[in-house]
């Protein structure tokens, strides 16, 4: 009985499409069109349910055709055209690179929330001091006017809508970016950095043209979550900074009226501001390593045993070898300890039970035998 080739132990995040040693170039192009071609087929029907949805509602258009559903309703509404990415790439990974969709959250096969939990709790000390610092900054925006609060209940409604869209779309960049781009791009280079730089550079592209620091800034950003994700052999440091980012920025316009109307996004960033979002950057790239020394995440995948080819039906469950445990296996599975005892075991009700036989009796006339 031949056997498969044995497959790839201990691979990084950035080559686990090698994970079940099934991978070939032509997955990597048909997972890429999947997820673009899969993007803008749902952006397009997106499109069509809100602009019918709008008729229907008696919504006014707005001056590009669309249908204005109001600040939070037209912000709600982008933020779900980004979320939809989410499940496109797990479905390019399971079904064009052929490996578990798990394997693109991290080495382990699934979103780690412990240590996502403890990436989030880091990433709250920069945040804060970046929302701090940025009141200090210069508005080179402001016409005089000051910016004027929206009071309570309307702050309260966009922030709870903000709160349950926010985390899904941080996240479907997060796994867009530095999930399958970084896996794609490393499936062919060994080397990480090779990996990190091509998926930096097109995250920055994707926020627009703005200011030249905005695009550093934002490039800085996409190159640490890069690098986070390998050194920690997931998602997670790079969905928590996200996250808390994106969160931070959008509750803080949501304060102000009309404040998330604005088209500026962290691409028309100026120096002062991405300076200062490069710092918080990095700080929280050291408290994750500092994280990191206290309880080390793992960052390889474990080892895969193949299963034997032609092996019977059965095989990896009764006796077969498993794919999830190395290990010889009896042809037979033990007997339960709760099983009941076998009738045959058992003594039958009419023979004697005493430890010796009865004498028996003399035979022409000898002795007892």
């Amino acid at each position: 009985m031949t056997t498969a080739p044995s497959l790839p132990a201990g691979l990084p995040y950035h080559r686990m499409a090698h994970h079940t040693g099934r991978h070939r170039w032509w997955r990597t192009l048909l997972g890429t069109l999947l997820v673009t071609g899969g993007w803008f087929v749902l952006l397009l029907l997106l499109s069509v349910f809100s602009y019918v949805f709008g008729e229907v509602a008696g919504q006014r258009e707005g001056p590009d055709g669309d249908i204005d559903f109001g600040p939070l309703g037209n912000t709600a509404l982008e933020l779900v055209s980004i979320a939809v990415a989410l499940p496109l790439v797990l479905l390019a990974v399971r079904w064009a690179g052929g490996r578990p969709a798990g394997t693109v959250c991290s080495v382990t096969g699934r979103l780690r929330t412990g240590w996502l939990a403890r990436c989030l709790l880091a990433a709250v000390p920069p945040m804060a001091l970046l929302t701090v610092g940025g009141f200090f900054l210069p508005d080179e925006g402001d016409s005089g006017e000051g910016a004027v609060w929206v009071g309570w209940r309307t702050f309260l409604v966009s922030l709870a809508v903000l709160a349950l869209l926010v985390p899904v779309q941080a996240a479907a960049e997060e796994f867009v970016f530095r999930g399958w781009l970084l896996q794609a791009t490393g499936a062919f280079a060994r080397f990480p950095w090779l990996a990190v730089l091509p998926q930096a550079a097109l995250f920055a592209a994707a926020h627009g043209w703005g200011t030249l620091w905005g695009f550093a800034d934002l490039l800085v950003f996409g190159v640490v979550a890069g690098w986070l994700t390998i050194r920690t052999g997931g998602l997670e440091a790079s969905i928590a900074l996200h996250v808390l980012n994106n969160l931070t920025a959008f509750g803080l316009s949501a304060a102000v009226v009309d404040g998330l109307s604005s088209d500026e996004t962290a691409a028309d960033a100026p120096w002062q501001l991405a300076a200062l979002d490069g710092v918080m950057d990095l700080g929280y790239a050291a408290l994750v390593l500092w994280l990191t020394r206290r309880r080390t995440p793992q960052r390889l995948s474990s080892p895969v045993v193949p299963v034997p080819l032609g092996a019977p039906y059965g095989a990896g469950w009764y006796g077969g070898p498993s794919p999830y445990a190395p290990g010889p296996r009896t042809p037979y599975a033990p007997p339960s300890p709760y099983a009941p005892p076998s009738p045959y075991e058992l003594p039958a009700p009419h023979q004697p039970t005493t430890p010796y036989a009865p004498p028996q009796p003399p035979r022409d006339g000898g002795p007892p035998a």
